[in-house]
């Protein structure tokens, strides 16, 4: 894969910025995106380098892949990207003139280059790798079979208590009554139930229609419970999705072998969150010609770099291939041949035909998830002391409670609809960006 320097990246310093890992990492590299601070600085048709004066009396060393948007710098941080890199691509972004074509310097070249060669091993290591157990390996999944069997029991003997019991006694329940069950799950070897017991706690009792929010969790629970006690009755790509709920992995570079779908996909938003020192990136993708949605997955140990960098408002040719599921969301990234600017969604036109599809899509898949869509013409209003996201038909959908960037957006919008993409499920959304005199901008 290689970058195009006749039409380089052209992205925004909003989009550069999603890159950063933390706050403090924007606020320095804003800083240093400043010539005075570059001893060096130049551009080659795969890379952009510089050497940043720091302290020391040699100057820190900063580059960076422009085809796969990685960084490296000789500075002691252990953040993915550093401030170097961050100012380095802002300069870049902001002075672009500054950047003289120049011939890569050793250092330059040596990381690309030892960027291919470990991704030739990584493939050669991937051919040679020795085969199987299968026998041992059935008899481990067996195992856990038995484990999550008894979880799934124990489960379900504890939703029916809680109803006998009467809701209405869940708001004076202690946060360790709900943990006690997460952790049973995670014994059980099964942490997709573990996460969902842990979001049935985390329930906002304080609101007036918290039994709504509260029942609709527990109906998702108990129909993955019902459709793993019936499992070898169900369609082979729905047992996926309930192995895929409980907990259960697939093996990734198994998964890559099979044939994927090339688009250009643009990179619609993406959400972080951390858990217990793991971090999780999630990517949100739309393909300009299958009109299809795609969720990336990356997960990133504290203290290790990631190993994939999309950057919102961006798009990328590449060919991804989906988890296995009766409606297919998440999806690997098999090869990214490109990357590219913004590009225009074509979505839903109103609520009504995203109510259409999300009905299309639970009738098969009744536990599902938030998924992303994109929806023209959507007005911000604010009604009682809600804000509401109105189409062109009139009809309202909520935004998500306490939504912090709906400022952002009513500046974008300043009355007027704009076309939105959003994250959400059943009757609440989240706009996670929107397009502006024909631009993408990140929420």
């Amino acid at each position: 894969m290689s970058a195009n320097f006749n039409e380089p990246l052209d992205l925004s310093e909003e989009q550069i910025l999603t890159l950063a890992p933390d706050e403090s990492s924007k606020k320095s590299g804003k800083d240093l995106a400043n010539p005075s601070k570059w001893v060096s600085k130049a551009i080659s048709a795969r890379a952009l380098w510089g050497e940043c004066q720091g302290s020391g009396s040699k100057p820190y060393q900063t580059q960076v892949d422009l085809a796969n948007l990685a960084f490296k710098c000789s500075c002691p941080s252990r953040k993915f990207p550093c401030k170097h890199g961050l100012g380095l691509l802002l300069l870049s972004a902001r002075q672009p003139g500054l950047f003289q074509p120049s011939e890569e310097p050793l250092w330059v070249s040596d990381w690309l280059s030892k960027r291919v060669e470990k991704e030739e091993r990584r493939a050669e290591k991937k051919e040679s790798a020795k085969p199987v157990d299968e026998a041992a390996h059935a008899k481990r999944q067996q195992a856990r079979q038995q484990k999550v069997s008894d979880g799934v029991a124990e489960l379900l003997l504890w939703i029916k208590d809680m109803i006998r019991s009467g809701i209405h006694a869940l708001p004076a329940k202690a946060p360790a009554w709900w943990e006690n069950m997460a952790r049973r799950m995670v014994d059980a070897q099964a942490p997709g139930l573990a996460n969902m017991v842990r979001t049935l706690g985390n329930t906002n009792f304080y609101r007036t229609d918290w039994q709504s929010e509260c029942t609709e969790q527990l109906l998702r629970i108990y129909l993955l419970i019902s459709g793993y006690q019936y499992f070898d009755q169900q369609d082979p790509l729905l047992q996926a999705d309930i192995n895929s709920q409980l907990g259960f992995t697939i093996n990734q570079e198994e998964l890559k072998e099979a044939e994927g779908i090339l688009d250009t996909w643009l990179v619609l938003g993406k959400q972080s969150s951390e858990d217990q020192g793991i971090t999780t990136e999630r990517y949100w993708l739309f393909g300009a010609t299958t009109r299809r949605y795609a969720l990336i997955l990356q997960f990133i140990v504290r203290g290790q770099g990631a190993q994939l960098s999309l950057t919102p408002g961006l798009r990328i040719r590449a060919e991804l291939v989906f988890f296995p599921s009766t409606a297919p969301l998440r999806a690997l990234i098999k090869r990214q041949i490109q990357a590219d600017t913004n590009s225009d969604g074509q979505g839903f036109s109103n609520w009504k035909e995203v109510a259409d599809s999300t009905t299309a899509t639970v009738s098969v898949l009744p536990f599902d998830g938030p998924r992303p869509y994109i929806v023209h013409r959507l007005t911000p209003v604010l009604h009682g002391q809600q804000w509401w996201l109105k189409d062109e038909e009139q009809t309202l959908m909520p935004i998500k409670e306490n939504f912090r960037p709906i400022w952002k957006v009513l500046s974008l919008s300043g009355g007027e609809p704009l076309d939105m993409a959003l994250i959400g499920k059943d009757r609440t959304f989240e706009p996670i960006g929107v397009w502006h005199d024909r631009q993408y901008k990140i929420i």
